[in-house]
């Protein structure tokens, strides 16, 4: 069972677990390595960038040698990949001379980061000089490094949809799927008084403010979209969601707990939404800005919730550290010390 909140027996989802792996206390593996092998070729194969010398193209994927697996091991996704990666590049100047190189990427690994990685891009040696190898070098070499933390970010969750997978408190749940959901549907939402809304009385709630801050090793752009694309909410809530990423656009996830819509959005720098919790007084919203500040190697976010009703402070601040910062830092690998 998981619960918004710890302790709050209020809203259960009950999940079925592998009767041969019960809580997952089992260490159970996945290979992802020729998933890996041709999602790394077609990311990089076709891959061009232009400037006013002349266009540069990766034209063939001659190796890709390494593996790739997913581990689940007591109610914890564990990520590894090591790949050794080379690639022909051909570039044509605007005069229409013709040139080729070589890429290779020795390190793409879960022990490096995107940033240390090595792409090495050079020019054969029967070819004349030309500045398209400086293009290659800058911005291909730039190119590359960003299709490949494409890769990892897919591989933690393109890969992972329909995976036996880990809730908070460590009993399997199913990824969703594309199935109908008659099918995919293996939770059941449980009230200890009742599955209706609540109803509006029009009577005033006492309401407080909620502030949280956190830590993510990851960029402020990969943290902004992880809110934003239904996939990756998917992804770390472990449930289908529905999220419509713009402004004015509305989310509802945890089986439909958690529901509101996107107020303002400021690419990289902020979100804020209308948020509220199922059983919250009837159209009562609390505005909730999330605030991505860039320290480098990692981001901080700041969580602000206004208007969370006093009655439901503790369980709205643990159901965010829980069911938003664990979660996501479990799914991508984002992990950092919690304030």
């Amino acid at each position: 069972m998981a619960k918004w909140g710890e302790g709050d027996p209020r809203w259960i989802v009950e999940e079925r677990a592998d009767a041969t792996n019960v809580n997952n206390w089992h260490w159970t593996e996945r290979d992802a390595t020729n998933w890996s092998s041709d999602k790394l070729k077609s990311l990089l194969l076709g891959l061009s960038v232009e400037n006013e010398e002349g266009m540069c193209e990766v034209t063939e994927v001659s190796k890709v040698e390494g593996e790739a697996s997913i581990n689940n091991r007591k109610g914890k996704l564990i990520f590894f990949y090591e790949w050794n990666l080379k690639a022909t590049w051909t570039g044509e100047s605007k005069a229409g001379v013709k040139y080729k190189g070589a890429i290779e990427v020795p390190n793409l690994s879960d022990e490096n980061g995107t940033e240390d990685l090595d792409i090495s891009v050079t020019l054969n040696k029967d070819e004349p000089d030309t500045p398209l190898i400086n293009l290659m070098k800058a911005e291909g070499a730039e190119k590359i490094r960003e299709v490949l933390g494409s890769y990892v970010g897919l591989l933690k969750t393109e890969f992972t949809q329909g995976m036996i997978l880990p809730t908070a408190n460590g009993v399997a749940s199913p990824q969703p799927t594309s199935e109908p959901k008659a099918k995919q549907d293996k939770s059941q939402i449980i009230s200890t008084s009742s599955t209706a809304p609540p109803i509006n009385t029009g009577v005033k709630i006492p309401t407080c403010k909620v502030t949280l801050k956190d830590t993510f090793l990851t960029s402020p752009a990969e943290l902004y979209r992880v809110f934003l694309k239904q996939e990756m909410v998917q992804a770390f809530t472990r449930c289908p969601a529905t999220v419509e990423g713009e402004r004015g656009g509305k989310f509802r996830l945890l089986e439909g707990n958690v529901f509101g819509e996107f107020v303002e959005l400021v690419p990289d720098e902020k979100i804020v939404m209308k948020w509220r919790f199922n059983n919250w007084p009837c159209e009562h919203y609390a505005t909730i800005t999330l605030t991505f500040s860039d320290l480098h190697n990692e981001t901080e976010l700041k969580v602000e919730c206004r208007g969370v009703p006093d009655s439901e402070e503790d369980q709205t601040k643990e159901g965010w550290k829980r069911y938003y910062f664990q979660a996501i830092k479990q799914t991508f690998g984002y992990g950092a010390h919690i304030f």
